[in-house]
C-alpha cells in the first residue's frame, strides 16, 4: 500500500478531469465488479486524494492482492492483481462430523468453494471449525490449514483434523430445586452421565444443542405442574485442564405454583363460543400447563383452520394472582381473513398421473382451505405407496389477499418390485418365493400382481389385478385366479395330515362408505380336491370324505366392513382398525357352509414413544343345508406367532388320533402388547420391540362323530408372555419371539423361541 501511495504521489500530482479508465491484470473478475466499487467515472476531476481514496476503494473489496492507479494522459489506468481462488477444501480426520456439516458451516462464514480466498479469514475459519467441535464435545480437538497453490491464480485448502476423544460428562447438577428430586430432574435429559449404553447412543458427550433441549425438557417440566414463573437462572459448563471430563451445573428458581381461576376467549369469534370451547383442555381449578395451554392454542387454530380461516393467530394471556398464586387466561383470537384455494399444483411426479393423485384429494380448488382437509390429502397421498416423501405448502397467491395455492411435492419411489427369493418359516419351511408386482402400473394407479411360492408344505401360484378407483366414486374393483397345492405329510404344520389341490377365480369390490370406512363384497369360484395317504388318514377326514365326496366345486361370496383410523399401514403408533368378515358357501355348490372372522387393533399412545396394542380375533363357522358340518379345511386354528406365540403353530385345539390338530369352527385370540422404543433407535421406523400378553385357543362347538360338542370355557385358553421383534430388513420382513407359556396342557407342543423369515408375518 505504501508503495501504491508513492506511485500516486509521483503521477498523480496534477490534477486531471478524466476522459477514460482503463483496467489492466483482470482475469477472473469482470470489468464491471471493479467500476461498481471504483468511486471514480468518466468526467471526474481526480487529484491525489481522489486517487487515494480509489485505491482504499478496491482494497477494500478484499479481491485483490495489489492496486495501483496510473495516468496515461487523461486516462486513467487502475492496475490490479486478483487475490486466488478457491478450488476445493478437503478434510482429512473427520469421523464426528460429517464432511457436508463442516462445508456448510464453513459457507455461512463466506468461505466455500469459488469465493476468493483471503488468508486474514483462514484464521477466522479455522475457529469456526473449533467452535463445530466444541458443541459436540470434542475439546481436545487440533485443527491445521495447508494451502496448496494450484494453476490458474487458484488454490486448494486442506484440514488436517485431528479429533481426540469427546469429553465425558462427569455430573450434572441441578441446583435451586425444591419441588422434584435431582432424579425426576434428571431422567428426562438426553444428556447423562455414563451409562452401560454410552457406548452406543453418546448420551454421555457433551453437546450445546442437546443441552439447550435438555433445558427446555426442564422448563416443560415445571411450567406443565403449575410453576408459571419457573426460570432457568444461568447455567455452567466447565471442563477439566486435560479435556476429558465436563461438569454442567443448572441454577433455577423454582417460583409459585399457579391455579387456573378463570377461562375466557377474547377478539373475533367466528366460530360459536360454546363451539371454541370444545377445542379448549384447560379448565378452571386445574393446575397451569404449558403443554395445554399450547394444545389449547393449536386445537383453535385448527378449528379456525377447518373454516378456511387458514392464517389465525390465537395467543394465550395469562393474568397473575401472585398473592392468591392464581392464574387468569384468555385466548385471543384472531382469526385474520377466510382463505380460498386457488388451485392445487403436483410437483415430483414425473411417472403418477395427475388424476391418481388428485382423486386422493379432501381439499377441493376454488372452496375454502381446511387445514384438516390439507393434511388428510398429505396422508392419504403417503398411504398410496408410492411415495419415499410428501411435502405440502400453501404459498399465498400474488396480488391476492385471500387466495392460496396448495402445492404438494412428492419423491417418487420405484413402485414395481421383482422379488426372487428365499426365505425360511418355523411353519412351512424352506419357502422359494417369486413375486412381480406393480403397485401403479404406467402411473395409472393400477395394481398388478403374479406370485409363485414354493415350500415343504404349499406350492402357490397367483396373479392379481386391482383398480382403486373403478369408478369416479372410489369403488374398487379387483380380479384373482390361483392355485394352491398343500401337502402337510411331514407334519411341519402340525395340523391332520391331508393333500388338497385347489383352483380359484374370484372378483371383488370395495365401496368407500366414508373417510375411514369401507365396505367390501365379492365373489370366488373354487374346484378343490382331497387326496389322503392311507398311513396317516384321520377318521375325521375319513368319514367328511366318505359323507362329502373328495371332490368339491364351491361358490364362495363374501361381505365385509372395515373402519380404519391408523396413522400407518406399517407401524403404526395411533388409531383404530375394526374388520368384520362374512363368507358364505352357497347352492349350487357341492358344499354349503358359512364363516365370520372379526378383527381389531387398537394403538393407544400412552407416553412419549410407549404405545399399547389390543389386538383380538374371534372367528366361528358352521355347515348348513345338506352339508353335515363345516369342512375341515376350512377350520379355525390357533397358536404361533400369529396368534398364541409359545406354542407351535396350528397345534392348539382338537386333535386327531396321531396327535395331530383339527382345528375347529371357533377361535378367539386376544393379545396384549406393550410397544417399547428401542433405546438409540428410536428415530429408526424399521423396528419394533412389544412385550406381549397372548391368550387363545379353537374349539370345535360342533363336536364331530367321534367327539361331543365343546363348550367355550375361558379356563382353557391358552396363556403366553413375553417379547417380541421385528425388522423390515431389506431381504424381507424378520419377526423373532420369546414366550413362556401357562396354563399349557400335557399335550401341548412348547416352542419358546419363534422365527419367521422372508414371509409376511
Amino acid at each position: 500500500m505504501l508503495a501504491a501511495g508513492l506511485f500516486l504521489h509521483n503521477v498523480m500530482a496534477d490534477e486531471f478531469i478524466v476522459d477514460d479508465i482503463r483496467v489492466n491484470g483482470l482475469h477472473r473478475i469482470a470489468p464491471g465488479t471493479v467500476f461498481n466499487y471504483l468511486p471514480v467515472t468518466v468526467g471526474d476531476r481526480v487529484d491525489e486524494k481522489r486517487t487515494q481514496e480509489a485505491v482504499r476503494a478496491l482494497f477494500k473489496t478484499g479481491f485483490f492482492k495489489d492496486v495501483k492507479l496510473s495516468r496515461d494522459g487523461d486516462v486513467l489506468v487502475v492496475s490490479l492483481i486478483e487475490r486466488e481462488s478457491i478450488a476445493d477444501i478437503t478434510f482429512k480426520g473427520n469421523k464426528a462430523i460429517k464432511t457436508e456439516d463442516l462445508v456448510k458451516g464453513l459457507s455461512e462464514t463466506g468461505f466455500a468453494k469459488g469465493e476468493v480466498f483471503n488468508e486474514a479469514k483462514l484464521d477466522k475459519v479455522t475457529q469456526e471449525l473449533r467452535r463445530q467441535y466444541y458443541s459436540n464435545g470434542k475439546y481436545g480437538v487440533k485443527i491445521e490449514a495447508k494451502v496448496i497453490p494450484l494453476d490458474g491464480n487458484t488454490v486448494t485448502v486442506a484440514f488436517n483434523i485431528f479429533e481426540g476423544e469427546a469429553a465425558r460428562i462427569k455430573q450434572i447438577n441441578v441446583v435451586g430445586n425444591k419441588v422434584f428430586s435431582d432424579k425426576e430432574l434428571l431422567e428426562d435429559f438426553k444428556l447423562t452421565t455414563p451409562t452401560w449404553l454410552s457406548w452406543f447412543n453418546k448420551n454421555d458427550q457433551y453437546s450445546k444443542q442437546k443441552l439447550g433441549g435438555d433445558l427446555e425438557t426442564l422448563r416443560s417440566k415445571y411450567q406443565d405442574n403449575g410453576y408459571l414463573d419457573f426460570h432457568v437462572e444461568s447455567t455452567q459448563v466447565s471442563i477439566t485442564p486435560d479435556k476429558a471430563d465436563v461438569y454442567i451445573t443448572v441454577n433455577i428458581a423454582e417460583g409459585q405454583q399457579y391455579t387456573i381461576s378463570d377461562v375466557k376467549l377474547a377478539g373475533r369469534l367466528i366460530v360459536a363460543e360454546d363451539e371454541l370451547f370444545k377445542q379448549v383442555s384447560t379448565r378452571k381449578g386445574e393446575l397451569f400447563s404449558r403443554k395445554q395451554v399450547t394444545q389449547t392454542t393449536k386445537n383453535i387454530t385448527d378449528r379456525l383452520g377447518d373454516e378456511g380461516y387458514a392464517f389465525a393467530n390465537v395467543n394465550s394471556i395469562p393474568k397473575l394472582d401472585r398473592k392468591g398464586q392464581l392464574v387468569s387466561l384468555s385466548y385471543f383470537i384472531d382469526p385474520g381473513q377466510r382463505v380460498y384455494v386457488r388451485r392445487i399444483n403436483f410437483f415430483g411426479n414425473a411417472k403418477t398421473r395427475d388424476e391418481v393423485m388428485r382423486r386422493e384429494m379432501r381439499q377441493m380448488e376454488g372452496g375454502w382451505i381446511s387445514t384438516a382437509k390439507v393434511d388428510r390429502s398429505k396422508i392419504r397421498l403417503q398411504r398410496l405407496g408410492y411415495f419415499e416423501e410428501v411435502n405440502v405448502e400453501t404459498p399465498a397467491v400474488a396480488g391476492a389477499t385471500d387466495q392460496v395455492d396448495v402445492n404438494y411435492t412428492v419423491k417418487e419411489r420405484p413402485s414395481g418390485n421383482l422379488m426372487l427369493g428365499v426365505g425360511f418359516s418355523q411353519s412351512q419351511g424352506i419357502i422359494f418365493n417369486t413375486n412381480l408386482t406393480q403397485n401403479n402400473f404406467l402411473g395409472s394407479g393400477n395394481s398388478v400382481s403374479l406370485a409363485f411360492n414354493n415350500s415343504d408344505t404349499n406350492r402357490v401360484f397367483r396373479v392379481g389385478y386391482q383398480q382403486p378407483f373403478w369408478t369416479i366414486d372410489g369403488i374398487s374393483r379387483g380380479f384373482g385366479l390361483g392355485w394352491t397345492e398343500t401337502e402337510p405329510g411331514a407334519r411341519l404344520r402340525n395340523v391332520t395330515r391331508f393333500k388338497s389341490r385347489t383352483a380359484s377365480a374370484g372378483v371383488n369390490f370395495g365401496i368407500p362408505l366414508s373417510e375411514y370406512n369401507t365396505l367390501g363384497f365379492g365373489a370366488t369360484f373354487e374346484d378343490t380336491e382331497i387326496g389322503i395317504d392311507p398311513r396317516f388318514l384321520s377318521l375325521e377326514v375319513a368319514r367328511f370324505i366318505l359323507l362329502e365326496g373328495n371332490k368339491f366345486s364351491n361358490i364362495r361370496v363374501n361381505s365385509s366392513f372395515a373402519y380404519d383410523t391408523r396413522n400407518s399401514g406399517l407401524f403404526p403408533t395411533k388409531g383404530v382398525l375394526q374388520q368384520i368378515r362374512i363368507e358364505v358357501a352357497t347352492p349350487p355348490g357341492d358344499l354349503n357352509y358359512w364363516k365370520v372372522d372379526y378383527d381389531s387393533k387398537v394403538f393407544v399412545p400412552i407416553y412419549k414413544q410407549y404405545v399399547l396394542l389390543f389386538k383380538t380375533q374371534i372367528g366361528y363357522g358352521d355347515s348348513y343345508g345338506d352339508t353335515y358340518e363345516l369342512p375341515f379345511f376350512e377350520n379355525f386354528y390357533s397358536g404361533g406367532p400369529r396368534t398364541v406365540r409359545g406354542y407351535e403353530e396350528s397345534s392348539l385345539g382338537p386333535k386327531d388320533q396321531y396327535g395331530d390338530s383339527l382345528g375347529g369352527n371357533l377361535a378367539v385370540v386376544g393379545n396384549a402388547e406393550l410397544i417399547i422404543p428401542i433405546p438409540g433407535l428410536q428415530e429408526l421406523k424399521s423396528v419394533r420391540l412389544t412385550a406381549f400378553f397372548d391368550a387363545g385357543n379353537v374349539f370345535a362347538t360342533k363336536g364331530t362323530f367321534f367327539s361331543n360338542p365343546e363348550e367355550f370355557d375361558l379356563g382353557q385358553l391358552r396363556l403366553s408372555t413375553g417379547l417380541s421383534g421385528v425388522w423390515l430388513s431389506p431381504f424381507g420382513m424378520l419377526s423373532v419371539s420369546i414366550a413362556e407359556p401357562f396354563n399349557d396342557q400335557p399335550r401341548d407342543k412348547i416352542q419358546r423361541f419363534q422365527f419367521t423369515f422372508g414371509t409376511n408375518f
